[in-house]
């Protein structure tokens, strides 16, 4: 198979598909590799350390799209880029195409078949293809929101540690998975005073015996939820259903309550974000104020730690590049139901049944696309 990593043109993205080492094991397994110049170089990987291992560079984009069987990619294809899918092209990338329906139209208009990290699954039920990312920007997310607290970033002036004799910054996260759990492993390991909200008892139990006393936990309901949102100097939104639309938990009569200068992390933001006065930032012009209240959404986050995040996500995802090169498409998802997860649209139709509910479109199960 011929497979092709073309350079992110996404605002501030430094990540890259394919590392060098994830070329040289595709080209061991027989395959053809085409890398755009100048894909790698936002992680220290220069072009000539995907010749020394096997693979080709190229000039352009366009040449990736028109040579290549399958385009491995990080973040959900650009316009452009939509534009230069062809029918029956593998495309295996993060897609969230739940809140994005104009991406959704293209992909389907375009016949190529569309593979989402985002939603595949593991015997255990998690997100493996989205986890590393989710542990990445659960940790960043207390780190810009430290830094959208300070005063010289429009914040309240806290430090979320604080010092003898004064007290730590007060942190709400919304949400006890893999971006709510980094987020205050982080902010308890900067001593401030944190509380975990989740549906889920199990949830609670866990992160409650993980943390002990260094953070608290508590159901999270309407009234729990008012409560601490109100009384945060930082709150890290981190709710996650898979493949569908993020609720809008905290509305905006919620921000009236908070002290202004507070700050809002939505790192749901991906998914359409969890905060009812969400849009999504860039990394160069990453916050904005509503009511008084900090804003911080960027929809790559992990995009600026590239080197980090593009090893760690290449770590999950290039076993499902070898089976779908390997094996082709359709055999590969046949023989592993959690890779048949990730099929997002094929063939012009939805399917996975969450987006189309989301975006408003028919739902074609996975298995008339295998069949």
């Amino acid at each position: 198979m011929i497979i092709g990593t073309p350079k992110e043109i996404k605002n501030h993205e430094y990540r890259v598909g394919l590392t060098p080492e994830s070329a040289r094991e595709l080209v061991a397994h027989g395959h053809r590799v085409l890398v755009q110049t100048g894909a790698g170089e936002g992680i220290g990987a220069h072009d000539r350390f995907y010749v020394e291992a096997g693979a080709e560079i190229v000039d352009s984009a366009k040449e990736i799209f028109a040579t290549c069987e399958m385009v491995v990619k990080v973040k959900e294809p650009q316009a452009v880029e939509r534009a230069m899918l062809r029918e029956g092209q593998i495309l295996y990338t993060y897609l969230h195409l739940a809140p994005d329906p104009e991406q959704t139209r293209d992909l389907m208009n375009s016949g190529a078949v569309c593979i989402a990290y985002e939603t595949v699954t593991s015997p255990h039920g998690g997100l493996p293809l989205l986890k590393p990312m989710s542990q990445v920007a659960g940790r960043m997310s207390i780190q810009a929101g430290a830094t959208a607290l300070e005063k010289a970033h429009g914040g309240r002036g806290v430090l979320l540690g604080g010092v003898p004799g004064v007290a730590p910054g007060k942190i709400c996260v919304i949400g006890g998975g893999v971006v709510g759990f980094n987020a205050a492993q982080m902010a308890a390991g900067l001593g401030a005073d944190v509380t975990i909200l989740d549906r889920d008892p199990e949830v609670l139990e866990r992160v409650g015996t993980f943390f002990e006393a260094r953070a608290k936990t508590r159901f999270s309901n309407r009234a729990n939820l008012a409560e601490c949102v109100a009384e945060a100097d930082l709150v890290i939104g981190a709710v996650l259903i898979p493949g569908a639309e993020a609720p809008k938990l905290v509305t905006r009569d919620m921000l009236k309550t908070m002290r202004p200068g507070s700050v809002l992390v939505d790192v749901a933001i991906d998914q359409g974000g969890c905060f009812e006065t969400s849009h999504a930032t860039t990394h160069a012009d990453p916050t904005y104020v509503v009511d008084g209240i900090v804003h911080y959404a960027v929809a790559n986050m992990p995009g600026a730690v590239a080197r980090t995040s593009t090893y760690a996500l290449n770590n999950v995802t290039l076993p499902h590049a070898l089976r779908i090169a390997d094996l082709g498409w359709k055999e590969a998802l046949r023989r592993d139901m959690h890779l048949s997860q990730g099929l997002n649209v094929w063939n012009g139709k939805v399917t996975f049944e969450a987006v189309a509910e989301a975006v408003g479109t028919d739902y074609v199960p996975v298995e008339q696309a295998l069949a």
